[in-house]
């Protein structure tokens, strides 16, 4: 793969440079340079780097245009037509099962989670509601297959990986309605758009504090704290990541995890 051929993927999936540095662990100042043409030549690591963020990103997430569900497959593209304009009772009127998120009034359809993708995933969960009990705290972590009814509107309904919600006021029977304090997204080939580009700028907008992007592929953990308006910082899975809305309390180690 091409520097040209990275650039006409960036284009026409959107990716920003800050994700594509995020995600590589190529410094964001090179990544500017290499994708405005000030470098033609990287070196060699930094190539193999972006060469493995590209063809993992293409590996995935996709869409088809032809009908009311983006699909996973080719590429990224979103008809605004009212065929698309779905609500709250379309998505509750899905068939029982179906693996289904929809952002903006639009179904994105959801592949199924691989062995790693749950053992990450089931793992944070248990690391969280573990502290919860031991300090007898008032927040609540979930686990995925749940509806999250993100804006409180009638529009997105999101099913995210791993959350905490601590205010109890948004817990109904149903459903969580209402951003949640904590989301953790575990990357899988088919949603590597979804969780780096259309749910992080979601997330932000609806109030979500803290937001953890975690790469199984590439031992990485995004963490971006909103309320902050900080930078995202980038961890390893032998790190020791602090969970920011405890203030560092609880801290995650995916190394540990996973040898576990």
């Amino acid at each position: 793969m091409t520097i040209d051929d990275m650039k006409e993927i960036k284009k026409k999936q959107g990716f920003s440079n800050r994700m594509i540095a995020d995600l590589s662990g190529v410094p964001f100042g090179t990544v500017q340079k290499i994708f405005g043409g000030e470098t033609s030549s990287p070196r060699y690591d930094t190539i193999q780097a972006l060469q493995k963020f590209f063809e993992e990103a293409m590996g995935g997430f996709s869409v088809q245009s032809d009908n009311d569900v983006v699909k996973e497959g080719t590429s990224y593209k979103v008809s605004c037509d009212d065929s698309r304009n779905k609500n709250i009772n379309d998505y509750l009127a899905l068939p029982e099962g179906t693996r289904i998120e929809m952002i903006d009034g639009v179904f994105y359809d959801m592949a199924s989670p691989t062995t790693k993708h749950q053992n990450i995933a089931g793992e944070l969960y248990v690391e969280l509601k573990m502290h919860v009990r031991k300090n007898s705290g008032s927040c609540v972590p979930y686990i995925s297959p749940l509806d999250v009814q993100l804006n409180c509107d009638d529009k997105t309904m999101v099913q995210p990986d791993v959350i905490i919600i601590c205010d109890k006021n948004k817990i109904t029977e149903p459903r969580i309605v209402g951003a949640p304090d904590f989301i953790a997204e575990v990357l899988s080939p088919s949603n590597v758009f979804m969780d780096t580009t259309i749910k992080l700028g979601k997330y932000e907008k609806a109030g979500v504090r803290e937001y953890w992007i975690i790469s199984p592929e590439m031992e990485k953990v995004v963490v971006y704290l909103f309320e902050n308006d900080n930078e995202p910082v980038i961890y390893s899975f032998d790190d020791d990541i602090p969970v920011g809305i405890w203030n560092g309390e609880c801290t995650i180690n995916f190394r540990k995890l996973l040898n576990y």
